[in-house]
Protein backbone atom coordinates (compact mmCIF):
# COMPACT_ATOMS: atom_id res chain seq x y z
CA UNK A 1 0.00 0.00 0.00
CA UNK A 2 1.36 3.42 -0.96
CA UNK A 3 1.86 6.03 1.74
CA UNK A 4 -0.44 9.03 1.94
CA UNK A 5 2.15 11.47 0.52
CA UNK A 6 2.89 9.08 -2.36
CA UNK A 7 -0.76 8.61 -3.31
CA UNK A 8 -1.36 12.33 -2.95
CA UNK A 9 1.52 13.10 -5.27
CA UNK A 10 0.43 10.52 -7.87
CA UNK A 11 -3.19 11.62 -7.95
CA UNK A 12 -2.28 15.30 -7.90
CA UNK A 13 -0.39 14.75 -11.13
CA UNK A 14 -3.27 12.78 -12.71
CA UNK A 15 -5.97 15.22 -11.56
CA UNK A 16 -4.12 18.38 -12.48
CA UNK A 17 -6.64 21.15 -13.11
CA UNK A 18 -9.25 19.58 -10.83
CA UNK A 19 -7.65 19.78 -7.37
CA UNK A 20 -7.60 23.10 -5.57
CA UNK A 21 -5.64 21.89 -2.53
CA UNK A 22 -4.45 18.83 -0.61
CA UNK A 23 -5.44 18.74 3.07
CA UNK A 24 -3.49 17.06 5.85
CA UNK A 25 -5.64 15.02 8.25
CA UNK A 26 -5.00 13.09 11.45
CA UNK A 27 -5.93 9.78 9.81
CA UNK A 28 -3.43 10.32 6.96
CA UNK A 29 -6.06 9.50 4.35
CA UNK A 30 -5.22 11.50 1.21
CA UNK A 31 -7.75 14.33 1.13
CA UNK A 32 -8.31 16.45 -1.96
CA UNK A 33 -10.47 19.54 -2.40
CA UNK A 34 -12.06 20.05 -5.81
CA UNK A 35 -14.42 22.77 -6.98
CA UNK A 36 -18.09 22.20 -7.60
CA UNK A 37 -17.62 22.59 -11.35
CA UNK A 38 -14.61 20.27 -11.49
CA UNK A 39 -16.23 17.44 -9.52
CA UNK A 40 -17.63 15.48 -12.53
CA UNK A 41 -14.26 15.51 -14.30
CA UNK A 42 -12.40 14.48 -11.14
CA UNK A 43 -14.96 11.73 -10.41
CA UNK A 44 -14.64 10.28 -13.91
CA UNK A 45 -10.86 10.19 -13.69
CA UNK A 46 -10.85 8.59 -10.25
CA UNK A 47 -13.53 6.04 -11.09
CA UNK A 48 -12.60 5.06 -14.64
CA UNK A 49 -9.46 6.55 -16.11
CA UNK A 50 -6.56 6.21 -13.68
CA UNK A 51 -4.71 2.96 -13.07
CA UNK A 52 -6.30 0.86 -10.30
CA UNK A 53 -9.26 3.24 -10.04
CA UNK A 54 -11.37 4.04 -6.98
CA UNK A 55 -14.42 2.08 -8.07
CA UNK A 56 -16.13 1.97 -4.67
CA UNK A 57 -17.92 4.87 -3.05
CA UNK A 58 -17.94 3.79 0.59
CA UNK A 59 -19.66 6.91 1.86
CA UNK A 60 -20.97 10.32 0.86
CA UNK A 61 -21.89 12.89 3.47
CA UNK A 62 -21.76 16.60 4.24
CA UNK A 63 -20.60 19.06 6.90
CA UNK A 64 -22.33 22.27 7.96
CA UNK A 65 -19.27 24.52 8.25
CA UNK A 66 -21.02 27.72 9.32
CA UNK A 67 -20.24 27.46 13.04
CA UNK A 68 -16.84 25.79 12.77
CA UNK A 69 -13.91 27.78 14.11
CA UNK A 70 -10.75 25.78 13.37
CA UNK A 71 -10.62 25.43 9.59
CA UNK A 72 -8.07 28.05 8.57
CA UNK A 73 -6.24 25.57 6.33
CA UNK A 74 -9.34 24.79 4.24
CA UNK A 75 -11.23 26.62 1.48
CA UNK A 76 -14.09 28.86 2.56
CA UNK A 77 -17.44 27.08 2.53
CA UNK A 78 -20.87 27.15 4.11
CA UNK A 79 -21.23 23.43 3.50
CA UNK A 80 -18.80 20.71 2.43
CA UNK A 81 -19.75 17.52 0.58
CA UNK A 82 -17.39 14.66 1.43
CA UNK A 83 -16.80 11.58 -0.74
CA UNK A 84 -15.07 8.57 0.84
CA UNK A 85 -13.65 6.40 -1.94
CA UNK A 86 -11.81 3.11 -1.86
CA UNK A 87 -9.67 1.17 -4.33
CA UNK A 88 -9.42 -2.56 -3.61
CA UNK A 89 -6.59 -2.85 -6.13
CA UNK A 90 -4.57 -0.23 -4.25
CA UNK A 91 -5.90 -1.10 -0.79
CA UNK A 92 -6.25 2.64 -0.40
CA UNK A 93 -8.80 5.08 1.01
CA UNK A 94 -9.31 8.49 -0.57
CA UNK A 95 -11.34 11.48 0.57
CA UNK A 96 -12.63 14.11 -1.85
CA UNK A 97 -14.19 17.33 -0.57
CA UNK A 98 -16.25 19.93 -2.41
CA UNK A 99 -16.87 23.38 -0.85
CA UNK A 100 -20.35 24.82 -1.37
CA UNK A 101 -21.75 28.28 -0.70
CA UNK A 102 -25.19 29.65 0.06
CA UNK A 103 -28.15 28.70 2.18
CA UNK A 104 -29.36 25.88 -0.09
CA UNK A 105 -26.48 24.93 -2.42
CA UNK A 106 -26.50 22.42 -5.23
CA UNK A 107 -23.98 20.04 -6.78
CA UNK A 108 -23.99 17.59 -9.68
CA UNK A 109 -25.02 14.01 -8.94
CA UNK A 110 -22.32 11.33 -8.93
CA UNK A 111 -24.63 8.43 -9.82
CA UNK A 112 -23.12 8.10 -13.35
CA UNK A 113 -19.80 7.24 -11.70
CA UNK A 114 -20.85 5.41 -8.52
CA UNK A 115 -24.28 3.79 -8.51
CA UNK A 116 -24.25 3.75 -4.69
CA UNK A 117 -24.38 7.55 -4.66
CA UNK A 118 -28.18 7.34 -5.12
CA UNK A 119 -29.17 6.74 -1.51
CA UNK A 120 -26.26 8.71 -0.06
CA UNK A 121 -27.23 11.81 -2.04
CA UNK A 122 -30.83 11.44 -0.91
CA UNK A 123 -29.59 11.29 2.68
CA UNK A 124 -27.50 14.45 2.27
CA UNK A 125 -30.49 16.20 0.71
CA UNK A 126 -32.69 15.01 3.57
CA UNK A 127 -30.29 15.93 6.38
CA UNK A 128 -28.68 19.10 4.98
CA UNK A 129 -30.92 20.43 2.21
CA UNK A 130 -28.19 20.18 -0.44
CA UNK A 131 -29.59 19.51 -3.92
CA UNK A 132 -27.97 17.08 -6.36
CA UNK A 133 -28.67 18.15 -9.93
CA UNK A 134 -29.55 15.26 -12.21
CA UNK A 135 -30.56 12.87 -9.43
CA UNK A 136 -33.46 10.73 -10.74
CA UNK A 137 -35.43 10.58 -7.47
CA UNK A 138 -34.28 13.28 -5.04
CA UNK A 139 -36.68 12.96 -2.11
CA UNK A 140 -36.34 12.37 1.61
CA UNK A 141 -35.10 8.97 2.66
CA UNK A 142 -34.93 8.92 6.48
CA UNK A 143 -37.33 11.65 7.57
CA UNK A 144 -41.07 11.67 6.81
CA UNK A 145 -41.99 13.54 3.59
CA UNK A 146 -43.84 16.18 5.64
CA UNK A 147 -40.87 16.94 7.90
CA UNK A 148 -39.87 20.60 8.04
CA UNK A 149 -36.19 21.47 8.02
CA UNK A 150 -33.01 19.47 7.66
CA UNK A 151 -31.88 17.84 10.91
CA UNK A 152 -28.09 17.94 10.55
CA UNK A 153 -27.96 21.65 9.82
CA UNK A 154 -26.66 23.52 12.85
CA UNK A 155 -29.80 25.63 13.24
CA UNK A 156 -32.04 22.58 13.51
CA UNK A 157 -32.94 21.73 17.14
CA UNK A 158 -31.16 18.80 18.74
CA UNK A 159 -33.62 18.19 21.58
CA UNK A 160 -37.38 17.80 21.70
CA UNK A 161 -37.59 20.57 24.29
CA UNK A 162 -36.21 23.03 21.73
CA UNK A 163 -39.25 22.58 19.47
CA UNK A 164 -42.54 24.40 19.84
CA UNK A 165 -45.28 22.35 21.52
CA UNK A 166 -46.75 19.88 19.04
CA UNK A 167 -50.06 20.77 17.45
CA UNK A 168 -52.02 18.90 14.81
CA UNK A 169 -54.56 21.06 13.06
CA UNK A 170 -57.22 19.64 10.75
CA UNK A 171 -55.25 20.86 7.72
CA UNK A 172 -52.05 19.29 9.04
CA UNK A 173 -53.85 16.01 9.67
CA UNK A 174 -55.21 16.00 6.12
CA UNK A 175 -51.71 16.67 4.79
CA UNK A 176 -50.25 13.82 6.85
CA UNK A 177 -52.96 11.42 5.67
CA UNK A 178 -52.41 12.42 2.06
CA UNK A 179 -48.66 11.85 2.44
CA UNK A 180 -49.41 8.27 3.51
CA UNK A 181 -51.38 7.56 0.35
CA UNK A 182 -49.56 5.06 -1.86
CA UNK A 183 -49.10 6.25 -5.43
CA UNK A 184 -46.97 3.86 -7.49
CA UNK A 185 -45.74 6.68 -9.72
CA UNK A 186 -44.11 8.37 -6.71
CA UNK A 187 -42.03 5.22 -6.19
CA UNK A 188 -40.93 4.93 -9.82
CA UNK A 189 -43.43 2.16 -10.62
CA UNK A 190 -45.93 1.73 -13.45
CA UNK A 191 -49.48 0.59 -12.75
CA UNK A 192 -49.81 -1.48 -15.89
CA UNK A 193 -48.35 -2.46 -19.24
CA UNK A 194 -50.18 -3.06 -22.51
CA UNK A 195 -51.09 -6.61 -21.57
CA UNK A 196 -51.00 -6.75 -17.76
CA UNK A 197 -51.98 -4.88 -14.60
CA UNK A 198 -49.54 -5.02 -11.72
CA UNK A 199 -50.35 -5.87 -8.12
CA UNK A 200 -48.86 -3.69 -5.38
CA UNK A 201 -48.16 -5.13 -1.96
CA UNK A 202 -46.80 -3.66 1.25
CA UNK A 203 -44.38 -5.96 3.10
CA UNK A 204 -43.97 -4.44 6.56
CA UNK A 205 -43.27 -2.21 8.35
CA UNK A 206 -44.57 -4.78 10.87
CA UNK A 207 -43.59 -8.14 9.41
CA UNK A 208 -41.36 -10.80 11.02
CA UNK A 209 -39.48 -11.32 7.77
CA UNK A 210 -38.22 -7.73 7.69
CA UNK A 211 -36.44 -8.12 11.05
CA UNK A 212 -37.75 -4.81 12.35
CA UNK A 213 -39.57 -1.73 11.16
CA UNK A 214 -38.82 -1.92 7.44
CA UNK A 215 -41.40 -1.43 4.70
CA UNK A 216 -40.97 -2.91 1.24
CA UNK A 217 -43.25 -1.60 -1.50
CA UNK A 218 -43.56 -4.46 -3.98
CA UNK A 219 -44.65 -4.35 -7.60
CA UNK A 220 -45.77 -7.85 -8.57
CA UNK A 221 -46.65 -9.65 -11.76
CA UNK A 222 -48.39 -12.64 -10.25
CA UNK A 223 -45.86 -14.00 -7.73
CA UNK A 224 -42.86 -12.53 -9.55
CA UNK A 225 -41.28 -9.35 -8.18
CA UNK A 226 -41.04 -6.62 -10.82
CA UNK A 227 -39.69 -4.06 -8.37
CA UNK A 228 -39.05 -3.92 -4.63
CA UNK A 229 -38.48 -0.49 -3.12
CA UNK A 230 -37.30 -0.29 0.51
CA UNK A 231 -38.92 2.41 2.62
CA UNK A 232 -36.51 3.05 5.49
CA UNK A 233 -36.28 5.61 8.29
CA UNK A 234 -38.78 4.15 10.76
CA UNK A 235 -35.88 3.42 13.13
CA UNK A 236 -34.09 6.74 12.62
CA UNK A 237 -33.12 8.22 16.01
CA UNK A 238 -30.72 10.98 15.02
CA UNK A 239 -27.57 9.19 16.25
CA UNK A 240 -25.28 11.57 14.36
CA UNK A 241 -27.15 14.62 15.65
CA UNK A 242 -26.96 13.35 19.23
CA UNK A 243 -23.17 13.20 18.95
CA UNK A 244 -23.10 17.00 18.66
CA UNK A 245 -24.52 17.42 22.18
CA UNK A 246 -22.57 14.64 23.93
CA UNK A 247 -18.99 14.67 25.13
CA UNK A 248 -16.48 12.41 23.44
CA UNK A 249 -16.77 10.06 26.40
CA UNK A 250 -20.54 10.06 27.02
CA UNK A 251 -21.32 9.26 23.36
CA UNK A 252 -19.85 5.74 23.67
CA UNK A 253 -23.14 4.14 24.89
CA UNK A 254 -24.96 5.63 21.90
CA UNK A 255 -22.69 3.67 19.54
CA UNK A 256 -23.88 0.36 21.04
CA UNK A 257 -27.36 1.04 19.69
CA UNK A 258 -26.33 1.32 16.02
CA UNK A 259 -25.82 -2.35 15.16
CA UNK A 260 -27.45 -3.36 18.41
CA UNK A 261 -26.55 -7.05 17.93
CA UNK A 262 -22.81 -6.36 17.83
CA UNK A 263 -22.14 -4.72 21.21
CA UNK A 264 -18.57 -3.47 21.58
CA UNK A 265 -17.96 -3.86 17.84
CA UNK A 266 -19.76 -0.50 17.66
CA UNK A 267 -17.47 1.06 20.27
CA UNK A 268 -14.38 -0.14 18.40
CA UNK A 269 -14.26 2.20 15.36
CA UNK A 270 -15.46 5.17 17.41
CA UNK A 271 -12.76 4.98 20.09
CA UNK A 272 -10.10 4.21 17.45
CA UNK A 273 -11.07 7.37 15.56
CA UNK A 274 -10.98 9.48 18.75
CA UNK A 275 -7.58 8.01 19.60
CA UNK A 276 -6.32 9.05 16.17
CA UNK A 277 -7.50 12.60 16.83
CA UNK A 278 -5.93 12.65 20.29
CA UNK A 279 -2.69 10.85 19.41
CA UNK A 280 -3.26 8.08 21.99
CA UNK A 281 -1.34 4.80 21.73
CA UNK A 282 -3.22 1.90 23.32
CA UNK A 283 -1.19 -0.66 25.36
CA UNK A 284 -0.94 -4.25 24.16
CA UNK A 285 -3.12 -5.72 26.89
CA UNK A 286 -5.96 -3.35 26.07
CA UNK A 287 -5.62 -4.19 22.37
CA UNK A 288 -5.86 -7.93 23.03
CA UNK A 289 -8.80 -7.58 25.41
CA UNK A 290 -10.64 -5.44 22.85
CA UNK A 291 -10.09 -8.01 20.10
CA UNK A 292 -11.27 -10.88 22.32
CA UNK A 293 -14.47 -9.06 23.23
CA UNK A 294 -15.04 -7.94 19.62
CA UNK A 295 -14.78 -11.52 18.36
CA UNK A 296 -17.14 -12.78 21.04
CA UNK A 297 -19.69 -10.26 19.80
CA UNK A 298 -19.01 -11.26 16.19
CA UNK A 299 -20.03 -14.80 17.13
CA UNK A 300 -23.07 -13.51 19.05
CA UNK A 301 -24.20 -11.47 16.05
CA UNK A 302 -23.68 -14.36 13.63
CA UNK A 303 -25.62 -16.74 15.87
CA UNK A 304 -28.63 -14.43 15.84
CA UNK A 305 -28.37 -14.20 12.06
CA UNK A 306 -27.97 -17.99 11.72
CA UNK A 307 -31.07 -18.82 13.73
CA UNK A 308 -33.33 -16.13 12.26
CA UNK A 309 -32.20 -16.88 8.70
CA UNK A 310 -33.15 -20.53 9.17
CA UNK A 311 -36.46 -19.37 10.61
CA UNK A 312 -37.10 -17.09 7.62
CA UNK A 313 -37.10 -20.10 5.29
CA UNK A 314 -39.15 -22.34 7.54
CA UNK A 315 -36.91 -24.02 10.15
CA UNK A 316 -38.15 -23.08 13.62
CA UNK A 317 -35.95 -25.04 16.06
CA UNK A 318 -32.49 -23.54 15.22
CA UNK A 319 -33.41 -20.04 16.38
CA UNK A 320 -34.07 -21.34 19.90
CA UNK A 321 -30.85 -23.37 20.00
CA UNK A 322 -28.70 -20.47 18.83
CA UNK A 323 -30.22 -17.92 21.16
CA UNK A 324 -29.31 -20.26 24.02
CA UNK A 325 -25.71 -20.30 22.76
CA UNK A 326 -25.71 -16.51 22.55
CA UNK A 327 -26.73 -16.40 26.21
CA UNK A 328 -23.54 -18.29 27.03
CA UNK A 329 -21.59 -15.49 25.35
CA UNK A 330 -23.55 -12.89 27.29
CA UNK A 331 -22.66 -14.68 30.53
CA UNK A 332 -18.99 -14.11 29.67
CA UNK A 333 -19.64 -10.52 28.63
CA UNK A 334 -21.52 -9.81 31.85
CA UNK A 335 -18.76 -11.30 33.98
CA UNK A 336 -16.13 -9.14 32.27
CA UNK A 337 -18.04 -5.94 31.47
CA UNK A 338 -20.97 -5.85 33.89
CA UNK A 339 -23.42 -5.53 30.99
CA UNK A 340 -24.67 -8.01 28.46
CA UNK A 341 -26.09 -6.92 25.12
CA UNK A 342 -24.96 -3.27 25.29
CA UNK A 343 -21.98 -3.17 27.65
CA UNK A 344 -20.53 0.13 26.29
CA UNK A 345 -17.23 -1.13 27.66
CA UNK A 346 -14.52 0.26 25.41
CA UNK A 347 -12.99 3.56 26.49
CA UNK A 348 -10.84 6.23 24.89
CA UNK A 349 -7.38 4.81 25.47
CA UNK A 350 -8.38 1.25 26.40
CA UNK A 351 -11.22 -0.47 28.23
CA UNK A 352 -13.27 0.36 31.33
CA UNK A 353 -11.41 -1.95 33.71
CA UNK A 354 -9.13 -4.96 33.79
CA UNK A 355 -10.23 -8.55 33.29
CA UNK A 356 -11.72 -10.13 36.43
CA UNK A 357 -10.46 -13.27 38.09
CA UNK A 358 -11.86 -16.38 36.41
CA UNK A 359 -12.37 -14.83 32.97
CA UNK A 360 -10.01 -17.37 31.40
CA UNK A 361 -12.03 -20.33 32.72
CA UNK A 362 -15.28 -18.94 31.27
CA UNK A 363 -13.70 -18.28 27.88
CA UNK A 364 -11.98 -21.67 27.77
CA UNK A 365 -15.22 -23.51 28.54
CA UNK A 366 -17.02 -21.67 25.75
CA UNK A 367 -14.24 -22.44 23.25
CA UNK A 368 -14.59 -26.12 24.08
CA UNK A 369 -18.39 -26.03 23.89
CA UNK A 370 -19.30 -24.22 20.67
CA UNK A 371 -17.50 -26.23 17.91
CA UNK A 372 -19.64 -29.31 18.57
CA UNK A 373 -22.80 -27.22 18.43
CA UNK A 374 -21.73 -25.74 15.09
CA UNK A 375 -21.26 -29.23 13.67
CA UNK A 376 -24.78 -30.09 14.77
CA UNK A 377 -26.18 -26.92 13.17
CA UNK A 378 -24.46 -27.85 9.91
CA UNK A 379 -26.42 -31.09 9.88
CA UNK A 380 -29.71 -29.48 10.89
CA UNK A 381 -29.58 -26.39 8.66
CA UNK A 382 -26.89 -26.26 6.00
CA UNK A 383 -27.34 -29.87 4.88
CA UNK A 384 -31.11 -29.65 4.96
CA UNK A 385 -32.44 -30.10 1.41
CA UNK A 386 -35.30 -27.63 1.92
CA UNK A 387 -32.88 -24.96 3.16
CA UNK A 388 -30.65 -25.58 0.15
CA UNK A 389 -33.57 -25.36 -2.27
CA UNK A 390 -34.70 -22.06 -0.76
CA UNK A 391 -31.27 -20.37 -0.82
CA UNK A 392 -29.10 -21.72 -3.65
CA UNK A 393 -29.14 -19.57 -6.77
CA UNK A 394 -31.26 -16.89 -5.08
CA UNK A 395 -30.12 -13.26 -4.71
CA UNK A 396 -26.91 -13.86 -6.64
CA UNK A 397 -24.35 -11.23 -7.62
CA UNK A 398 -20.77 -11.31 -8.88
CA UNK A 399 -17.62 -9.87 -7.32
CA UNK A 400 -17.44 -6.88 -9.68
CA UNK A 401 -21.06 -6.01 -9.00
CA UNK A 402 -20.54 -6.29 -5.24
CA UNK A 403 -17.60 -3.89 -5.37
CA UNK A 404 -19.58 -1.45 -7.48
CA UNK A 405 -22.47 -1.46 -4.98
CA UNK A 406 -20.26 -0.96 -1.92
CA UNK A 407 -20.97 -4.43 -0.54
CA UNK A 408 -18.54 -5.45 2.21
CA UNK A 409 -18.03 -8.10 4.87
CA UNK A 410 -19.36 -11.65 4.49
CA UNK A 411 -21.63 -10.60 1.62
CA UNK A 412 -18.55 -9.59 -0.39
CA UNK A 413 -16.53 -12.64 0.56
CA UNK A 414 -19.41 -14.85 -0.61
CA UNK A 415 -18.44 -13.82 -4.16
CA UNK A 416 -15.03 -15.44 -3.89
CA UNK A 417 -13.19 -12.26 -2.85
CA UNK A 418 -11.03 -12.88 0.23
CA UNK A 419 -11.11 -9.27 1.43
CA UNK A 420 -11.17 -8.77 5.19
CA UNK A 421 -10.04 -5.44 6.66
CA UNK A 422 -8.63 -7.26 9.68
CA UNK A 423 -6.14 -8.87 7.26
CA UNK A 424 -5.77 -6.33 4.45
CA UNK A 425 -5.99 -3.12 6.51
CA UNK A 426 -5.22 -4.23 10.11
CA UNK A 427 -6.40 -2.07 12.98
CA UNK A 428 -6.40 -2.28 16.77
CA UNK A 429 -3.79 -5.08 16.94
CA UNK A 430 -5.21 -7.63 14.46
CA UNK A 431 -1.88 -7.81 12.65
CA UNK A 432 -0.62 -10.02 15.50
CA UNK A 433 -3.25 -12.75 15.01
CA UNK A 434 -3.34 -15.79 12.77
CA UNK A 435 -6.67 -16.63 11.12
CA UNK A 436 -8.09 -17.46 7.70
CA UNK A 437 -10.51 -15.44 5.60
CA UNK A 438 -13.46 -17.66 4.63
CA UNK A 439 -14.90 -17.30 1.13
CA UNK A 440 -17.56 -18.90 -1.04
CA UNK A 441 -17.99 -18.73 -4.78
CA UNK A 442 -21.66 -18.62 -5.73
CA UNK A 443 -22.51 -15.15 -4.41
CA UNK A 444 -26.02 -16.28 -3.47
CA UNK A 445 -27.96 -16.64 -0.21
CA UNK A 446 -26.44 -20.03 0.56
CA UNK A 447 -22.90 -18.76 -0.07
CA UNK A 448 -23.43 -15.86 2.32
CA UNK A 449 -24.45 -18.40 4.95
CA UNK A 450 -21.37 -20.54 4.33
CA UNK A 451 -19.07 -17.58 4.89
CA UNK A 452 -20.65 -16.46 8.16
CA UNK A 453 -20.63 -19.95 9.64
CA UNK A 454 -16.94 -20.42 8.91
CA UNK A 455 -16.28 -16.94 10.32
CA UNK A 456 -17.64 -18.15 13.66
CA UNK A 457 -14.98 -20.86 13.68
CA UNK A 458 -12.26 -18.34 12.78
CA UNK A 459 -13.42 -16.04 15.58
CA UNK A 460 -13.07 -18.95 18.00
CA UNK A 461 -9.54 -19.36 16.70
CA UNK A 462 -8.75 -15.68 17.37
CA UNK A 463 -10.26 -15.85 20.86
CA UNK A 464 -8.13 -18.93 21.62
CA UNK A 465 -5.02 -16.90 20.75
CA UNK A 466 -6.20 -14.10 23.06
CA UNK A 467 -6.70 -16.63 25.85
CA UNK A 468 -3.31 -18.28 25.38
CA UNK A 469 -1.30 -15.09 24.83
CA UNK A 470 -2.96 -12.38 26.92
CA UNK A 471 -0.25 -9.76 27.62
CA UNK A 472 0.33 -8.22 31.00
CA UNK A 473 0.47 -4.51 31.66
CA UNK A 474 -2.11 -1.74 31.88
CA UNK A 475 -5.63 -1.93 30.45
CA UNK A 476 -5.64 1.77 29.56
CA UNK A 477 -3.13 4.21 28.11
CA UNK A 478 -1.31 6.62 30.40
CA UNK A 479 -2.26 9.74 28.44
CA UNK A 480 -3.86 13.00 29.64
CA UNK A 481 -6.76 12.62 27.18
CA UNK A 482 -7.56 9.01 28.10
CA UNK A 483 -11.16 8.90 29.29
CA UNK A 484 -11.77 8.50 32.08
CA UNK A 485 -8.21 9.01 33.34
CA UNK A 486 -6.58 6.20 35.30
CA UNK A 487 -8.15 6.51 38.74
CA UNK A 488 -5.35 5.15 40.92
CA UNK A 489 -3.48 8.46 40.85
CA UNK A 490 -6.46 10.48 42.14
CA UNK A 491 -5.66 9.57 45.75
CA UNK A 492 -2.25 11.25 45.60
CA UNK A 493 -3.07 14.93 45.04
CA UNK A 494 -6.08 17.22 44.58
CA UNK A 495 -5.00 18.40 41.12
CA UNK A 496 -5.19 14.86 39.75
CA UNK A 497 -8.57 14.34 41.39
CA UNK A 498 -9.89 17.54 39.78
CA UNK A 499 -8.51 16.47 36.40
CA UNK A 500 -10.23 13.09 36.79
CA UNK A 501 -13.52 14.78 37.70
CA UNK A 502 -13.39 17.09 34.67
CA UNK A 503 -12.36 14.22 32.40
CA UNK A 504 -15.44 12.27 33.44
CA UNK A 505 -18.00 15.10 33.62
CA UNK A 506 -16.91 17.44 30.82
CA UNK A 507 -14.78 15.02 28.90
CA UNK A 508 -11.39 15.65 27.29
CA UNK A 509 -10.74 18.54 24.93
CA UNK A 510 -9.69 16.80 21.71
CA UNK A 511 -7.37 18.84 19.45
CA UNK A 512 -8.92 20.24 16.24
CA UNK A 513 -8.79 17.88 13.29
CA UNK A 514 -10.59 15.08 11.56
CA UNK A 515 -10.11 11.33 11.37
CA UNK A 516 -11.84 8.26 9.98
CA UNK A 517 -11.55 4.70 11.24
CA UNK A 518 -13.26 1.69 9.75
CA UNK A 519 -13.38 -1.89 10.99
CA UNK A 520 -14.47 -5.32 9.78
CA UNK A 521 -17.70 -5.50 11.79
CA UNK A 522 -20.04 -8.53 11.67
CA UNK A 523 -22.31 -6.85 9.07
CA UNK A 524 -19.45 -5.43 7.00
CA UNK A 525 -17.32 -2.30 6.85
CA UNK A 526 -18.33 0.03 9.71
CA UNK A 527 -16.64 3.38 10.22
CA UNK A 528 -16.72 6.66 12.12
CA UNK A 529 -15.65 9.95 10.58
CA UNK A 530 -15.10 12.47 13.39
CA UNK A 531 -14.40 16.18 13.26
CA UNK A 532 -13.12 18.01 16.33
CA UNK A 533 -13.30 21.78 16.59
CA UNK A 534 -11.15 21.80 19.71
CA UNK A 535 -13.98 21.16 22.14
CA UNK A 536 -15.25 18.55 24.60
CA UNK A 537 -17.59 17.11 21.98
CA UNK A 538 -17.71 16.31 18.30
CA UNK A 539 -18.47 19.01 15.75
CA UNK A 540 -19.53 16.37 13.21
CA UNK A 541 -19.91 12.62 13.62
CA UNK A 542 -20.57 10.51 10.57
CA UNK A 543 -21.42 6.82 10.86
CA UNK A 544 -20.67 4.67 7.82
CA UNK A 545 -23.05 1.75 8.29
CA UNK A 546 -22.82 -1.40 6.11
CA UNK A 547 -26.54 -2.19 6.43
CA UNK A 548 -27.43 1.09 4.68
CA UNK A 549 -25.27 0.19 1.69
CA UNK A 550 -26.53 -3.39 1.60
CA UNK A 551 -30.21 -2.42 1.83
CA UNK A 552 -29.79 -0.30 -1.30
CA UNK A 553 -28.99 -3.47 -3.26
CA UNK A 554 -32.30 -5.20 -2.45
CA UNK A 555 -34.26 -3.88 -5.49
CA UNK A 556 -31.41 -4.88 -7.78
CA UNK A 557 -31.07 -8.50 -6.58
CA UNK A 558 -34.82 -9.04 -6.05
CA UNK A 559 -36.16 -8.26 -9.52
CA UNK A 560 -37.46 -11.35 -11.27
CA UNK A 561 -37.50 -13.63 -8.22
CA UNK A 562 -40.58 -15.08 -6.54
CA UNK A 563 -42.16 -13.22 -3.65
CA UNK A 564 -41.22 -16.01 -1.24
CA UNK A 565 -37.56 -15.63 -2.23
CA UNK A 566 -37.48 -12.03 -1.00
CA UNK A 567 -37.48 -13.17 2.63
CA UNK A 568 -34.51 -15.44 1.93
CA UNK A 569 -32.68 -12.51 0.34
CA UNK A 570 -33.41 -10.18 3.24
CA UNK A 571 -32.33 -12.80 5.75
CA UNK A 572 -29.09 -13.60 3.93
CA UNK A 573 -28.01 -9.95 3.84
CA UNK A 574 -27.92 -9.79 7.66
CA UNK A 575 -28.93 -6.20 8.30
CA UNK A 576 -30.06 -4.34 11.39
CA UNK A 577 -32.57 -1.52 10.95
CA UNK A 578 -30.83 0.74 13.47
CA UNK A 579 -27.69 0.25 11.38
CA UNK A 580 -29.62 1.26 8.26
CA UNK A 581 -31.34 4.31 9.76
CA UNK A 582 -28.99 5.35 12.55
Amino acid sequence: MMSAPEIAQELSEQLVGSITMVQETRDEIPTFWVTRDQLPAAAERLCRQIADPFTTLFDLTAIDERERVHRDDQPEADFTVVYHLFSFARNQHLRVKVPLHGEHPSIQTSIPFWVTANWYEREVFDMFGITFDGHPELRRILMPPTWKGHPLRKEHPARATEFEPFELTDDDEDAEQDALRFRPEDWGMERRTEDADFLFLNLGPQHPGTHGVLRMALQLDGEVIVNAVPDIGYHHRGAEKMAERQTWHTYIPYTDRIDYLSGVQNNFPYVLAVEKLAGIEVPDRAKTVRIMMAELFRIASHLVWYGTFAQDVGALSPVFFMFVDRERIFDIVEAICGGRMHPSWFRIGGVAHDLPQGWDRLVSEFLDYLPGRLDEYDRVVMKNRIFKARTRGVGRYRREEAIEWGITGPNLRACGFDWDFRKRHPYGGYEAFDFDVPTAQAGDCYARAEVRIEEIRQSLRIIRQCLDNMPGGPFKADHPLTTPPVKAATTKDIETLIHHFLGVSWGPVIPPGEAFQGIEAPKGFTGYYLISDGSTGSYRTRIRAPSFAHMQTVPWISRGVLLADLLAILGSIDFVLADVDR
